[in-house]
């Protein structure tokens, strides 16, 4: 058997609404967004700042709505207002449907993207 690490999920342009480096870690995460993209309290996520290059990886927990805030020393790696990527990933021997959002400025969800769809 071999197993492939595939994406799962990935809420797409979200904004940083908080940071605490005072918090013991993790970003926080609207309910609503995680379930929509199947995510779990927990579950390890990758971080993409897309506004200043950062990578990085965390945990998901669930905020309150329009709530994206990063807790910790992750809340040293962006800044209120900087434009993320938030993705998970699944270890499957199968293929996997990833669930994509869209996301506006105000971390309210816009749509679903259809992944790996080619344009023509």
């Amino acid at each position: 058997m071999r197993l492939y690490q595939l994406l799962k999920s990935k809420i797409h342009h979200a904004r940083v609404s908080y940071t605490n480096p005072d918090y013991i870690g993790s970003i926080e995460i609207d309910q609503d967004l995680m379930d929509r993209v199947g995510m779990i309290p927990g579950e390890l996520v990758h971080v993409w700042d897309v506004t200043n290059g950062e990578r990085f990886t965390t945990y998901a927990m669930p905020g309150e709505p329009n709530c994206i805030g990063l807790n910790g020393g992750a809340a040293f790696k962006v800044r209120v207002g900087d434009t993320l990527i938030i993705v998970s990933f699944a270890v499957s021997d199968e293929p996997v449907t990833p669930q994509i959002i869209l996301v506006d400025e105000n971390n309210h969800y816009v749509r679903d993207i259809v992944p790996f769809k080619r344009d023509g």
